[in-house]
């Protein structure tokens, strides 16, 4: 795969037992030629957490892709405008974030680059992760998958034994993913198991 024409919106929300795949995916984009544009949830600017610290992960992210990044909504906004990307991501996307996006509701700097960048009729794609997917979030996913424009990474639950709600995006397919939605296609299968 060659992406070295690609402008990838990253948009990282505060699933944080998920940021050290998020980090290497966002290494295999820049890898594959990518410009990678990351944009930060408040949360994931600001939540030190038993995963690490958020400056430091922040910082980590920006060095990889050597963007600054974006991380306010003022900033995000003339993503749509300005048609900065060719296709945004948000690897992880939380319960949360995935909900509030199915509403319309744009309070994160990631809410609104989704929003920016999908009124041009441009491909988003969402890598879930959440522990109430196949809970209070199963409408909203639902709904999403069936949103114009919107791509869903595969994915599958991650331990169905004691947390059998829990979903999370195999980020390895992210790249087949993306190519996949730039061809307006959804990769199959999207339920791993």
């Amino acid at each position: 795969m060659d992406f070295s024409n690609y402008n990838i919106g990253y948009g990282i929300t505060g699933s944080f037992c998920t940021f050290s795949k998020a980090r290497k995916a966002v290494e295999h984009l820049k890898e594959l030629g990518a410009n990678v544009v990351p944009i930060f949830s408040f949360n994931t600017q600001n939540c030190d957490t038993r995963f690490g610290s958020a400056k430091e992960f922040v910082d980590g992210i920006c060095a990889i892709t050597e963007n600054e990044g974006i991380k306010t909504i003022t900033q995000a906004e003339p993503i749509g405008p300005n048609n900065l990307l060719d296709i945004m991501v948000i690897a992880p996307c939380t319960g949360n974030t995935a909900a509030k996006l199915w509403n319309g509701i744009v309070d994160t700097p990631v809410l609104m680059a989704a929003k920016a960048h999908m009124r041009g009729g441009k491909p988003l794609v969402i890598a879930i992760s959440t522990n109430d997917a196949l809970g209070t979030n199963f409408k909203n996913i639902g709904a999403l998958m069936n949103m114009k424009n919107v791509y869903f990474v595969p994915f599958e639950q991650d331990n169905h034994k004691s947390k059998p709600n829990s979903v999370v995006a195999d980020l390895a397919l992210l790249p087949d993913t993306i190519e996949a939605a730039m061809k307006g296609k959804q990769i199959q299968p999207v339920l791993l198991r």
